[in-house]
């Protein structure tokens, strides 16, 4: 005995290091491994400590074979987060003031419950889980290696535990408010405006008085109340299942990036999805204008963002994030990026301006009062927009709170559009934070918001963060222009790896 145990794929012999030519001193050579994990450890260490350091030299190597821009962490999806969740569905049942928002509480905290229940008790790695003396090299995985597909049992039960819990937490409450005909007040506003559209060529009521009578949301909300409108009040015309159906058709749209399950399970978006969510259609397209965006096709972005923001203010953000997007895709491939910019430019804006113009042109005195009065406080009716986030909080409990939330809101703007200049984002993933960080920043300044409003950054940060994978001739994302992606071919295994076949 030496006093030393050697690790698997250690090279054997001296003290002096690994022989020239081994398997180990190419590793090595290649950067491949950190300078932080020994070849050798006492004989006297714990066991499992050579087996973590290798499996941490694994991780290690898959991570340089795609760059650390493209490796999936864990997911959220295991016991804890869903007992996590349950917690907050209970929490909303018991301090709500809102009848609907305490029938989703009740319901979804069971299905949460059991998502806990049906979940492995440890997360599951999103790439390749071999972990063993035998570990492949950067060459040996591809972009195809690190598809939004787990495998394996342990990532079997891990979607069933999804899937049970989008089902507990957003279709059954969804169909129990249904059948007893309970709703917020936005799918209430959404179907007048619907009815009010097809009657008189305006969505607004001409004099509101009470909150009831206020439609904050632009011409193209009104859209989603149709159904009701021609065919009556009903289960399957009620604008929740139209915006829910939206939201996952442009999530579905946006690719194989998005984890649907996930998302909709989760309480933010569950919530809206059950009770009245006329949010998600907006983030939806607004993800899917930006997926659009980086697949090079501005005429399809354009038109997509503009739907979005023919819903809601809040889409209006994405439509410069998606034009700078653009032109530093444009200049990444050689082009001027002129024309793209554009044609998404133009194609929006005449999106917006078909589904809004007739509308303002119709009635401009109810459209300024309710779109624009009403949400910025100037109307006797105050907005239920009144969520303890910093903004409100500062505008309603500081002397001169208000002007300096409007300050700080502004100034927030006027950063994240310099950032857009100084480091503008070069792919989806950059685009979907630069956004997520800005209406995050906004949502959480402004005199009124509601909690609610957060889904915007929350799926958002989800686009960033689940990237559809490289096809095999793409450049690795993040990389520098010109660099190819890991070959999809083995390369030979190290004298070392043989050593343990």
């Amino acid at each position: 005995m030496d006093g030393t145990a050697a690790l698997p794929g250690a090279g054997k012999g001296s003290d002096k290091g690994p022989e020239k030519g081994s398997g180990e001193e190419k590793d090595k050579e290649a950067g491949t491994t950190p300078a932080w994990i020994p070849a050798r450890l006492p004989a006297r260490l714990p066991a499992r400590l050579p087996a973590r350091i290798r499996a941490l030299n694994g991780r290690w190597r898959r991570i340089r074979a795609v760059g650390a821009s493209r490796y999936r962490p864990r997911t959220l999806s295991g016991r804890w987060w869903w007992a996590a969740c349950a917690l907050a569905a209970l929490a909303t049942a018991a301090l709500s003031t809102l009848g609907p928002h305490r029938v989703w509480g009740a319901v979804a905290a069971a299905g949460y419950a059991a998502a806990a229940w049906l979940s492995p008790s440890r997360p599951t790695d999103r790439g390749p889980t071999d972990y063993g003396p035998t570990d492949r090299g950067p060459a040996d995985y591809g972009p195809a290696d690190y598809g939004p597909t787990d495998r394996g049992p342990t990532a079997s039960r891990g979607r069933r535990a999804a899937a049970v819990a989008a089902s507990g937490a957003a279709l059954l409450p969804l169909l129990i408010l249904l059948a007893t005909g309970r709703a917020q007040l936005e799918v209430e506003v959404v179907a007048r405006s619907a009815s009010l559209l097809l009657a008189t060529g305006s969505p607004y009521v001409p004099h509101p008085e009470a909150l009831a009578d206020f439609d904050p949301y632009l011409p193209g909300m009104a859209v989603f109340g149709i159904p009701e409108a021609l065919f009556g009040a009903g289960p399957l015309t009620d604008p929740r299942v139209w915006t829910g159906a939206a939201f996952l058709a442009a999530l579905a749209a946006c690719g194989r990036g998005l984890p649907p399950l996930w998302t909709a399970a989760c309480p933010l978006v569950a919530l809206p999805l059950a009770v009245g969510g006329v949010d998600l259609p907006v983030v939806a397209l607004m993800c899917l204008g930006l997926t659009l965006a980086g697949r090079g096709r501005a005429g399809g972005a354009g038109l997509v963002l503009g739907l979005a923001a023919a819903l809601k203010w809040t889409a209006w953000p994405a439509l410069p994030v998606c034009l700078v997007l653009l032109r530093t895709r444009s200049r990444r491939d050689g082009d001027q990026g002129s024309r793209p910019v554009l044609r998404c430019a133009v194609t929006g804006a005449v999106t917006v301006a078909v589904l809004v113009l007739p509308v303002v042109v119709r009635d401009p005195a109810a459209f300024l009062t309710h779109v624009v009065a009403f949400p910025l406080g100037l109307t006797d009716t105050v907005s239920t927009a009144a969520s303890p986030l910093p903004g409100h909080l500062l505008a309603t409990r500081a002397p001169g709170g208000r002007a300096a939330a409007v300050l700080l809101l502004a100034v927030s703007a006027l950063l994240m559009a310099v950032s857009l200049v100084v480091r503008p984002p070069g792919t989806v993933a950059a685009a979907a934070s630069r956004l997520a960080l800005g209406l995050l920043l906004a949502l959480s300044l402004m005199p009124a918001s509601r909690f609610g409003y957060l889904v915007h950054p929350l799926v958002l940060a989800v686009l960033a963060s689940h990237r559809t994978p490289l096809p095999p001739e793409a450049s690795v994302e993040g990389a520098p222009s010109g660099v190819p992606a890991p070959s999809r071919e083995r390369a030979p295994d190290a004298p070392h790896a043989r050593r343990h076949q």
